[in-house]
């Protein structure tokens, strides 16, 4: 056998492994109630590395709906979960139902060892979130929450200056501050707002809505380090709008040696997904995703830009097609076990609203 042959032999073997990791990520949705899904199928639709498998939602004019507005054939939607895992046999399902309906989704996927990515937050509440994490436990399947402040630039810039450079010393205060003017004030569409406003399905309003962004993100910072306790206090200032759940909330979280304050709201005139962290000897500010404010020892206070995240963690399919593929490992934001912790500060916060008492949480 001549060497040119040879030579060209040991190219495909070399080339097969990577043309099979490099094929398309079939991925398929499961529920179309979570305004999110907009955005999430806007960009699946023109990205070639995902091949869009199946869409499955119970409701046959939001499956309507969203083939017209975005030219899919009626062959892609199912009205059973069931039958669509079975016929689609998709590698991965992004889930956008009601957060109450998650564990149903993960159950459905890990009887058929399909890794599930859903929108924030994971859980209602603590038996929600166990049930998730049994399910994925036995079939060995990754469970990843996405949350949009996840992919901000600001934010992996703060996490190289105070957790890898120790720039600021050990964290003593964070405030996180998300809201909006309200789901109904910014036009989200009626079978989001049902959700979003009925206390069971979405666990509370703004409390669980936004107050889940300050949990995931401090217990980031605090490398998944339970609390002590937490303390939270509710209020419906238009109870008109919201007149089952709270629109805003503000919840303390008390760490051995640090503080977080997490305010969420439904009253704020503008959008913002703002993040503070104190240290012992300097401080970081991430305003929204693209700036931030520094402050270390010996200097003024400095504005950055941060630069582009790695490409598989600058966006939700990116990441989560890097997971599947087993070229990255859940870890930090997305990962089960700080979502595990999220749910139980904000199952403590709204217990505490509830009571008026500061909830110590169990060793």
């Amino acid at each position: 056998m001549s060497r040119s042959i040879l030579c060209r032999l040991a190219l495909c073997c070399i080339l097969l492994p990577l043309q099979a990791e490099d094929k398309p990520l079939r991925l398929a949705i499961a529920g179309l109630v979570h305004g999110h899904v907009e955005g999430f199928l806007s960009a699946v639709k023109n990205r070639a590395d995902v091949q869009l498998a199946g869409i499955f939602d119970p409701d046959p004019a939001l499956r309507q709906h969203y083939a017209q507005r975005y030219g899919l054939p009626a062959s892609v939607f199912f009205s059973d979960l069931g039958t669509m895992l079975d016929q689609t046999r998709p590698e991965a399902v992004a889930s956008f139902t009601s957060s109450y309906d998650h564990p149903m989704i993960v159950e459905a996927c890990a009887a058929r060892h399909i890794h599930v990515m859903m929108e924030k937050p994971l859980a209602v509440n603590m038996e929600h979130a166990r049930a998730i994490e049994r399910a994925a436990g036995r079939a060995g399947i990754q469970v990843i929450v996405n949350y949009e402040t996840t992919w901000y630039p600001s934010h992996g810039a703060m996490w190289n200056l105070i957790k890898e450079r120790r720039a600021a010393g050990d964290i003593r205060k964070m405030v996180a501050m998300d809201g909006h003017e309200g789901p109904k004030e910014i036009g989200v569409g009626p079978e989001f707002l049902g959700w979003l406003t009925d206390p069971v399905k979405n666990g509370a309003g703004a409390l669980f809505d936004f107050g889940c962004y300050g949990a995931n993100l401090m217990t980031w910072m605090m490398d998944n380090q339970r609390p002590l306790a937490v303390t939270a206090m509710t209020q419906q200032i238009k109870p008109q709008i919201y007149p089952r759940v709270d629109d805003e909330a503000t919840i303390l979280v008390e760490y051995p040696k640090a503080q977080g304050i997490i305010q969420a709201s439904w009253n704020w005139p503008f959008n913002r997904k703002d993040f503070e962290v104190y240290g012992e000897r300097g401080y970081a500010v991430a305003i929204g995703g693209s700036v931030l404010r520094v402050r270390l020892p010996g200097e003024e206070e400095q504005v950055r830009t941060p630069g582009a995240l790695p490409l598989d963690q600058r966006d939700s399919v990116s990441y989560l097609r890097a997971v599947v593929r087993g070229k990255v490992r859940p870890s930090g934001l997305s990962s089960l076990e700080n979502n595990m912790i999220v749910t139980e500060i904000l199952d403590a916060a709204r217990e505490s609203a509830r009571t008026g008492r500061k909830i110590t949480l169990e060793k």
